[in-house]
Parts: structure tokens; sequence; C-alpha cells
């Protein structure tokens, strides 16, 4: 993206002063920061979200947030929880976790929480942090995240298998689960471990 000297001033305002006291600056705190109304900011904060720097709530006053990948806070969304047993449910509880450092900027990444045990021979253990790519597609043998009949995740090893797919677990108590076709949402990166 390109920015005027303006915007590229303001977007690092908003970044430090995200990471100075963890929440967004009311457009008056900018205004007054810069030496300009609050009418000169609200356009350039306007022009930002319009290049897809910046989106902003309306009518609330801390809810700037960064999109622009160069200025984004090293941090990700938690966008819910994923199966490492039998599937379930899939939902979106976004929440955040500082991520400073683990993956390379610009990897259209997310994350999901595993719940189970059936990718502990994989390191996948329950509670762990699952770090995904977004994808569409998979290699055979590559960690998936699979969505599978009426809208129920799992996370599974990936294979191509007499004209059917193979979601394999890493527990030898599991069978794996043997479907026609499944939308496949991303590719396991990384595991994150708290303990």
């Amino acid at each position: 993206m390109r920015f005027t000297k303006k915007q590229l001033a303001i977007l690092e305002f908003i970044r430090d002063y995200q990471q100075e006291h963890r929440v967004s600056p009311t457009l008056d705190e900018i205004a007054a920061d810069f030496g300009v109304s609050k009418i000169t900011i609200h356009e350039h904060i306007e022009a930002l979200c319009r290049k897809g720097a910046l989106k902003k709530e309306k009518h609330l006053a801390r809810s700037i947030e960064i999109l622009a990948p160069e200025f984004r806070e090293d941090k990700m969304q938690v966008m819910g929880r994923i199966a490492a047993g039998a599937p379930i449910e899939a939902l979106e509880t976004p929440e955040h976790v500082s991520l400073k450092d683990l993956l390379p900027s610009g990897d259209d990444c997310y994350i999901l929480e595993a719940v189970g045990d059936s990718m502990i021979e994989d390191g996948i253990q329950s509670g762990d942090f699952v770090i995904v790519e977004k994808r569409t597609t998979a290699r055979d043998g590559e960690t998936v995240v699979a969505i599978v009949d009426d809208n129920e995740a799992t996370l599974k090893r990936f294979h191509r298998e007499g004209g059917r797919i193979r979601l394999q677990p890493a527990n030898e108590k599991y069978e794996p689960i043997y479907v026609d076709n499944c939308e496949i949402r991303g590719i396991v990166r990384g595991v994150i471990r708290r303990y």
C-alpha cells in the first residue's frame, strides 16, 4: 500500500499508542498529538480505511484497528476451537494472542485451540494453539483443518486414497475418518503450548 507522509505518521502513532496503552487512541488524542483538528484526523482515518489500512467502528471511540501488515502489532486472532478427536461444530469465538517474532510477517495465518488427543503422536496436545495457514488445498501427509459432514471441523493428516480422502489421526487409539470430499480451511504451520 502507498501512503502519504501524514498517513504514515498517523499509522505509526496509532501502532505506538496501542503498544504502550493496550487500547486504540481516540480521534481527539491523535488530533492533539498532531496539533490539528479532530475533523482533519477523521478525514485521514477515513482515507486509511478506504485504502484497507485501518478499520474503525462508527460511534466507538477506541475502535481503530490496524489492518496494514507492516503496522500491525504482533498478535493474531484465535478464531475458535478445533477438535483433535471426534469432529465438533465449527464456531468462531474470537480472542487475541500475542505472537511476537513467531511467524514471518505477511503470512495469512490464524490460530485454533486443539481439543482432544487424536494428534498427540504429532506433538499436538489438547489445549495447544495450532498456527494455521489459510489454504484450500493440501498435499498428502499435511496436517489440515478439515470441514466434514454438517460444518464439523477436525484436525488430521490429509491423504488421498482410492478416490476418497483419509483423515488420519496421530494416535493409535483412533480410527481414520474416510470421506468422499471435505473442505480444507488451512494447513498447520506450528504449535504453541502453554505450561
